[in-house]
């Protein structure tokens, strides 16, 4: 009968990578042993874990700057499209008539 699929919270990944970046006493078989998870799945939480450190302990200038100057460029693209709709919907207006309101 097969095992039933785990699901494993963030906290206890982050103790299993944790231990396995930083302590390198125990070998794989043993890490697999003692936190009953696959050699697999030990390794690709440690990899994530050492990709993401520098993201942690990087500057917060930065990060907040981006979505700032994301907002205006979103913010300005809102206008040009407002005004492209507008050109328009006089233009139709010129042609058609005006546009019959929906009660």
């Amino acid at each position: 009968m097969r095992r039933q699929r785990r699901t494993y919270k963030p906290e206890f990944k982050a103790k299993v990578a944790l231990a396995g970046a930083v302590q390198d006493d125990l070998t794989m078989a043993e890490w697999v042993k003692k936190f009953d998870v696959h050699a697999n799945q030990v390794t690709e939480w440690k990899k994530q874990l050492l990709c993401s450190a520098p993201e942690m302990f990087g500057s917060t200038t930065n990060s907040k700057e981006e979505p700032e100057e994301e907002v205006q460029a979103l913010r300005a693209k809102i206008g040009q499209l407002t005004m492209e709709n507008n050109f328009l919907e006089r233009g139709r207006e010129r042609i058609h008539g005006p546009k019959a309101k929906k009660w």
